[in-house]
């Protein structure tokens, strides 16, 4: 069996539901230590964080993962028990095989075999993965930025291993991500008798044309690198579960995507004013998941768009597409942040899986880029 495959399956058989790691974490240090890398916990609460590092002076390469998956939902929904890896006709099934054990596995074979034969490269090369990238995101890279700027650490480039592709390895990289806003409202109305709507003040009513006139409008085209401003309601809460009582009180969350059209204070400005004009009696807070981010052309982005080309003998689609991803906390630093990882099959759904063999392909892949950034 290959390497790459069989280090996948030792990952996926450790049941990491967020934030817990399930020992994945201390299986790749101590594979990293033996090889000479500098082993480092930046650890916090319940979230472990492990930075491993080799290398010196000079720019410094990382790649980031995570080792936490979600839940596996009703195990009656798969094929086969989520954490007991199957492989069945080329493919790998298992919860995080996509998102993203298969890429951290990849990630970390890489390494080995990068630092084995190039032991005096330049600069540092670095795995960066945490167990909290599926959770709050508050205890993980979020923290372990924070961390690293008080201390003066650089990053220049970041190779992020989410599953980027679409149809085939390497056919897609995201090159920067759309910034997220959650928004928690509370709306504040008078319980009552419905039959007496005079005495009470239903707060359903008062949302109902400010929410219509928030999902109706257009918040921007895209732009040449972006798409569109989006604007999503995830939950609405109302009521005592009685018909014939007038709720006191709604909470709604709801979610911007946005690009560099706007900020997050003129978004929060918006909805304010939508809430103002339609007298709606309410209280809000926000937060700030990640600002947009873009990885413009140099030498991060044309080393992968290279190497894809020399290895798969294709062009991926540079994009901002999909949700968010750990780079968002590392872009802020001033490195150049690029998505590169398997096809997106199923993750975070039944049946989650990867193809085998893309594996070994992907880790390649990443010695490659390492490579030409340390040592061409």
């Amino acid at each position: 069996m290959d390497e790459v495959l069989a280090l996948t399956i030792e990952l996926c058989r450790r049941p990491s539901v967020t934030p817990d790691d399930g020992g994945c974490q201390d299986l790749l240090a101590a594979r990293l230590a033996a090889r000479g890398f500098a082993i480092e916990r930046l650890d916090r609460g319940a979230v472990r964080n492990l930075w491993a590092t080799h290398g010196g002076a000079g720019p410094v390469l990382v790649f980031l993962g995570h080792t936490d998956v979600v839940p596996t939902g009703p195990e009656s929904a798969w094929s086969s028990p989520p954490f007991v890896p199957t492989v069945r006709d080329g493919l790998l099934y298992a919860r995080g095989a996509a998102d993203m054990k298969g890429s951290v596995a990849a990630m970390a074979i890489a390494l080995e075999r990068f630092v084995y034969a190039n032991p005096s490269h330049a600069g540092t090369v670095a795995l960066l993965l945490t167990s909290d990238e599926e959770g709050d995101a508050v205890d993980g890279i979020r923290h372990v930025a924070q961390a690293f700027r008080a201390r003066g650490q650089r990053i220049d480039w970041c190779v992020v291993g989410e599953p980027s592709s679409a149809r085939s390895l390497g056919d897609q990289i995201r090159i920067g991500r759309r910034g997220s806003l959650t928004g928690y409202a509370t709306l504040h109305g008078v319980q009552g008798h419905v039959a007496f709507p005079e005495l009470a003040s239903n707060p359903i009513h008062a949302l109902a044309p400010a929410l219509a006139e928030l999902v109706a409008r257009r918040w921007d085209g895209g732009t040449p690198e972006f798409p569109a401003t989006s604007f999503q309601v995830a939950n609405i809460r109302a009521g005592t579960g009685a018909s014939n009582v007038v709720p006191g009180e709604l909470t709604l969350d709801f979610n911007f995507r946005y690009n560099p059209a706007w900020t997050a204070a003129r978004l929060q400005a918006e909805v304010e004013g939508c809430f103002a004009r339609h007298g709606v009696a309410h209280s809000l807070r926000w937060h700030l998941s990640g600002e947009p981010f873009l990885t413009p052309p140099g030498a991060l982005r044309d080393c992968i768009v290279a190497t894809l080309r020399e290895r798969l003998g294709m062009i991926p689609d540079a994009n901002t597409g999909g949700g968010t991803s750990d780079g968002r906390f590392i872009a802020p630093m001033g490195a150049q942040v690029v998505d590169l990882g398997p096809v997106n099959a199923r993750m975070h759904e039944d049946d989650e899986h990867v193809r085998a063999e893309d594996l070994a392909r992907l880790s390649d892949i990443h010695h490659e880029i390492a490579r030409r950034l340390l040592v061409a």
